[in-house]
């Protein structure tokens, strides 16, 4: 009867990891609405560096559904409403086989500028999935992780997360209350807590290199 009882407890318990595990990375799409309608900026609006003279058509274009950035201009696209508790997924890739950069920045606020206050959660060919806290934003991470020689720069959790150039990879971000969490083609990559913002605006990067993002959505939670 003991063995029982505690073969039974052992298997609420694994039940619960699961749940909780599954819990924290979502993995379907129920819920979301889209926050590109892939055909046109509806819902974003376009900065580029006042010092160059390209204009967003240069730099940004949209075809078969999908967000193409030229990328030679530093600049972004970025949401024109703000949003607070919520998942939000996209897929991006990198169509050159050279590295290039580029970030998706959550709970940005203040004027335009290169680059605003926010959350950067990284893109860059190699290390997507770390954290750049933009603009003095504040966050708790690991400190376990910080990189010694940039102190608002957090690493990933995980290595070897990233498919080859030219293959997309899915982004999905949880911003909920002050936790901030980073799952990169379905695994857990990063997490910090005690934002100091837990609401505004999203951001896509135009930084040196050519980019394409798709499946833009997002779903708000209780």
């Amino acid at each position: 009867m003991l063995r029982n009882v505690l073969s039974w407890g052992a298997a609420v318990v694994a039940l619960g990891m699961v749940w909780t595990a599954t819990a924290t990375v979502p993995g379907d799409d129920e819920g979301f609405t889209p926050l590109f309608n892939g055909n046109d900026l509806t819902g974003w609006t376009t900065f580029l560096d006042p010092n160059k003279s390209a204009t967003p058509e240069e730099i940004w274009s949209i075809k078969d559904g999908v967000i193409r950035c030229e990328g030679t201009v530093n600049g972004y696209l970025i949401t024109t409403d703000e949003y607070e508790n919520y998942v939000l997924k996209l897929e991006w890739r990198w169509p050159d086989p050279k590295v290039g950069n580029s970030g998706v920045f959550v709970h940005v606020v203040g004027p335009d500028m290169i680059w605003p206050k926010g959350v950067e959660a990284q893109l860059q060919n190699g290390r997507a999935g770390d954290f750049w806290l933009v603009g003095d934003f504040k966050l708790d991470v690991d400190p376990a992780r910080r990189d010694p020689r940039v102190g608002r720069h957090y690493f990933r959790m995980k290595e070897g997360v990233e498919k080859p150039n030219g293959e997309w990879n899915t982004y999905e971000i949880t911003c909920k209350g002050d936790k901030i969490t980073l799952v990169i083609n379905g695994v857990l990559v990063n997490q910090g807590e005690k934002a100091e913002l837990t609401k505004g605006k999203i951001l896509l990067q135009s930084e040196g290199a050519p980019i394409e993002f798709r499946n833009i959505k997002i779903k708000k939670l209780d």
